[in-house]
């Protein structure tokens, strides 16, 4: 828990309902998402490695890898990053790679 008993903003490599409920998903802009993890900290459960290379880039601060079975709370915020294409089938990208095919982030909102 962070400051205030809020959440923690959950940080995933994609768009994934961790959780049965109803999620609001939208943009948000680097800028956007290091408010949010600088007011209320992070978790990672980031599953690829490359992922938490760029979240790390773009937010300034070191984002490990973290595959752990993550349960999306109720008002509980996530940022994760996605792809503008869908690589083929047993890809492992490299950071590189995930710049050259583009990706931008949205924010997943647990309504209930």
């Amino acid at each position: 828990m962070s400051e205030g008993g809020k959440l923690p903003i959950a940080l995933f490599n994609g768009t994934v309902a961790t959780s049965n409920g109803t999620y609001h998903v939208e943009d948000i802009t680097v800028e956007e998402a290091k408010q949010l993890i600088e007011k209320y900290g992070f978790l990672s459960a980031i599953g690829h490695e490359a992922v938490a290379e760029v979240m790390s880039y773009l937010f300034g601060v070191e984002i490990e890898m973290n595959r752990i079975q993550f349960q999306h709370q109720v008002g509980q915020k996530a940022i994760a990053l996605k792809l503008t294409e869908r690589p083929p089938e047993g890809s492992v990208l490299c950071r590189e790679e995930m710049d050259k095919i583009g990706y931008s982030l949205k924010i997943m909102t647990r309504i209930d």
